[in-house]
């Protein structure tokens, strides 16, 4: 058990690292992130920074020497940056999980050893495969590695289609995934102690608006027996990959019932962001008190829920939430509004009795 008063390292300086610090903070941890860029969002509100490259060995083995025990906050962390630290300071989740989710073959080929299922698939790398037996139209073709909200990924109509969309993503190792029927998205964040103990967050529906995550709704609106095989799938890929820390598991419903595995995120996730202000425990509590193996926290729903996330210039409706007694803003410190940049995000938590 790492104590608090212990510092905890941070990689990566977005905004899920910041709700991490603060989290951290509140159980009274300190909050050491390493990232290349200066005045990130995670630095603006922890206590000690590193700036260098992720692949610069000797800082990463100086920002070990400064943890107790290090996380993440977006997957794409070089594993040998996580393997480096590991050497000398536990790395929760570890790198094993990096290297499974920065590949989508790797990663649909763990779920299914895990004993999970995902939409019907395969990898493309070169010409050959473009021919392959077994491709299933239509489909989406994504990029194996680096791609997120939408990036790195084109329909596909039918197989005439599949060369000149995958020269359009520079001929590098794709998968092509059949669309499947899905009514709904959902996702589960799943959270495993050093001693083996498991705790899901309930399950959430997902609304996406230009492939970037608009709304989460809370609870997701699916039978019971749905939301427990939800639940079951993610304890399952936790416990197959020994997961110590955090994972969250994105998820297909179709209309018979049969969930589907999509995406995995060893890290907090947008998804839960719901559960800063609808919870027993938030994520981010979570995930500190999984890394420092610490007692996992309850995770029952304290008020149905809804969190938008605050893309671009909506942000600039932050006046409007703080009228609303509804609203309970996040902003994370960000100085451009680009468009489709996530700037913050609002949990609107409806009053369950009257108030005093």
């Amino acid at each position: 058990m790492i104590a608090p008063g212990a510092t905890i390292g941070i990689l990566g300086g977005g905004q899920l690292g910041r709700m991490t610090a603060l989290a951290a903070a509140r159980l009274g941890y300190r909050v050491h992130v390493y990232a290349p860029e200066r005045d990130n969002p995670t630095e603006q509100v922890c206590a000690e920074a590193t700036h260098a490259d992720y692949e610069d060995l000797d800082a990463l083995r100086a920002f070990a020497a400064a943890c107790d025990v290090v996380t993440y906050e977006f997957e794409n962390v070089p594993v040998i940056a996580a393997e480096t630290i590991a050497a000398t300071t536990p790395v929760r989740p570890g790198p094993n999980w990096l290297h499974v989710a920065q590949d989508r073959r790797r990663e649909k080929a763990f779920v299914r050893a895990a004993g999970a299922a995902t939409a019907p698939y395969l990898a493309i790398e070169n010409d050959a495969d473009l021919l392959a037996s077994g491709l299933s139209f239509p489909g989406i073709l994504k990029t194996a590695q680096s791609g997120y909200d939408g990036k790195g990924q084109l329909r596909v109509s039918d197989a005439a289609d599949l060369p000149s969309a995958w020269a359009r993503l520079g001929k590098v190792p794709c998968v092509l995934e059949g669309l499947v029927p899905f009514e709904r998205e959902i996702s589960v964040i799943v959270a495993r102690g050093l001693d083996g103990q498991v705790r899901c967050f309930p399950p959430v529906e997902n609304r996406h608006e230009n492939h970037i995550l608009a709304e989460t709704i809370v609870p997701a609106p699916i039978p019971a027996a749905v939301a427990e095989r939800a639940i079951d799938l993610a304890e399952r890929i936790a416990r197959y990959g020994d997961l110590v820390g955090m994972i969250a598991v994105e998820m297909f419903v179709l209309a018979n019932g049969q969930v589907l595995v999509n995406e995995l995120a060893p890290r907090p996730h947008n998804s839960g962001h719901w559960s800063m202000d609808a919870c027993q425990t938030d994520q981010f509590e979570q995930c500190v008190r999984a890394a420092c193996a610490l007692p996992l926290g309850d995770t029952t729903i304290l008020a149905p829920a809804r969190m938008r996330n605050l893309l671009g210039d909506a942000v600039n409706d932050w006046a409007r939430f703080l009228a609303d007694p509804t609203a309970h803003l996040h902003l994370y410190g960000k100085g451009e509004a680009r468009p489709g940049r996530k700037m913050g995000h609002v949990n609107f938590v409806p009053h369950t009795k009257p108030l005093a």
